[in-house]
């Protein structure tokens, strides 16, 4: 058990890691943090707009990291706000030309690391290791709100 443990520990973090910095390496061309990636990318997907609340949800990312990383993407051009007071929360997000310029680029880069990453997995393997992640976090999720049993 706990070499599973470790395992599963260990692949995480160098994952994470080396995801992290791949991201800060492609973003630092714009002048962001690699953080910044999963916000052009969340909205790039949200065409119409997105509210503040809706991009803590998409991004899983809480209220406070959310503001931070608009108000950075919105002074260097990435981001405008539309609606009443143009209040985060408010408001309608959307991406300006030259955030959905990067956002595109970025997710096509993002498509090639993942391909090259998982170049050894077949659909069906890729079908399963996604599935598997997805049920791990869900149960990670819950277990996180209930708390561990005793």
């Amino acid at each position: 058990m706990v070499e599973r443990f470790e395992r599963f520990s260990l692949a995480l973090f160098e994952i994470s890691r080396y995801w992290h910095k791949l991201a800060a390496e492609e973003m630092a061309a714009y002048g962001l943090k690699g953080s910044h990636a999963i916000y052009l990318l969340a909205m790039h997907r949200c065409e119409e707009g997105v509210t503040g609340p809706r991009l803590c949800e998409l991004c899983g990312r809480d209220k406070s990291d959310v503001s931070r990383a608009i108000a950075v993407l919105q002074e260097k051009g990435f981001v405008t706000k539309e609606g009443i007071n143009r209040s985060l929360y408010r408001g309608l997000l959307k991406l300006t030309e030259q955030g959905r310029a990067a956002a595109e680029q970025i997710s096509g880069r993002a498509s090639l690391a993942v391909e090259l990453a998982g170049c050894d997995l077949s659909e069906e393997t890729r079908a399963c290791l996604y599935k598997a992640l997805e049920s791990i976090a869900s149960h990670l999720r819950g277990i996180s709100k209930e708390g561990l049993p005793r």
